[in-house]
């Protein structure tokens, strides 16, 4: 369903990679197609939640400028109120604007989204704090524990690339307990993910089977490789979606999910780390506006 958008809210992350460089051509797009567009800077962390509770329902639209961080923010303020929310590609990763097929060039974003629909998504919740992408443990916690400000700065979404390769090359196993909807999973795993999205950098790698944004659900998927060619073989059939059973790729979905893990890990979540284990998260099904492009 389109919206019909004559004034929008732009909450911009000026520590973005693009942030403060693509906040005024952002605004001069909306100007050019005759939205009201009124900007806000971000000044510290939790900042682009409380101006979006505080000011949306004075817009048709709230935009976001950042990185996948700000998404997560202003998404989870916006639960459930039925405001529309335009992701605007400003971070190092932008998953969640990759994965909504929303273009990477700023002012492209921008009369894609204008011109394009609204859709429902589900969101995931850990202890309260809501999430977008996915949450994850291991490997994918550590390339967000690691990955510097300028590495990032310099080589955009390639240095995450290095520091993931690096994680999983060392092959830092783990013991978990992984609770979904009352049955237990014991493994010795690299690598937990609970995902909302099942695609990364559009559709390159496929976290697991039939994973939706928007089927009330969560999907954990754990991976337990060996050594480096176990390894290699979870790689190659993520890339060639190949889900068949493999011991050491564990799929399941549910809607509440409990990771316990030995020794106690890292958390992220939309690529910000939110904590240790263990995690208790659950879906809050379809509770999420966001603006998409028209399928053409």
């Amino acid at each position: 369903m389109a919206v019909l958008t004559r004034r929008v809210l732009l909450i911009v992350n000026p520590g973005s990679r693009r942030g403060a460089t693509h906040g005024a051509r952002a605004v001069s797009v909306f100007n050019e197609r005759g939205v009201t567009c009124d900007r806000v800077e971000t000044e510290r962390p939790g900042h682009a939640a409380d101006v979006a509770r505080e000011h949306a329902r004075d817009y048709d639209a709230v935009f976001t400028l950042g990185g996948d961080g700000t998404v997560m923010e202003v998404l989870g303020a916006l639960a459930h109120s039925g405001v529309p929310v335009g992701v605007l590609p400003g971070g190092t990763g932008n998953l969640v604007a990759r994965v909504l097929d929303i273009p990477l060039r700023v002012d492209a974003a921008v009369n894609a989204l204008l011109d394009g629909d609204q859709a429902r998504i589900d969101l995931g919740a850990i202890g309260g704090r809501r999430f977008v992408f996915a949450a994850g443990v291991g490997v994918d916690a550590k390339m967000v524990e690691t990955t510097s400000g300028v590495l990032k700065s310099r080589l955009g979404v390639f240095a995450y690339v290095i520091t993931g390769a690096k994680a999983a090359l060392q092959q830092e196993r783990f013991a978990v307990v992984a609770t979904v909807d009352g049955v237990e999973h014991r493994r010795q795993a690299t690598m937990v993910m609970v995902a909302n999205f099942g695609a990364v950098f559009k559709n390159l790698i496929t976290l697991g089977p039939r994973i939706r944004q928007d089927d009330g659900m969560l999907d954990l998927c754990v991976f337990s490789p060996r050594g480096l060619r176990d390894s290699i073989r979870i790689t190659w059939r993520l890339l060639r979606k190949d889900f068949r059973t493999d011991p050491c790729m564990l799929y399941t979905s549910g809607r509440t999910l409990r990771i316990e893990t030995e020794p106690t890990r890292p958390v992220q979540a939309d690529g910000d780390l939110v904590g240790m284990t263990p995690i208790d998260v659950v879906v809050e099904p379809l509770a999420a506006n966001v603006l998409v492009p028209r399928r053409r």
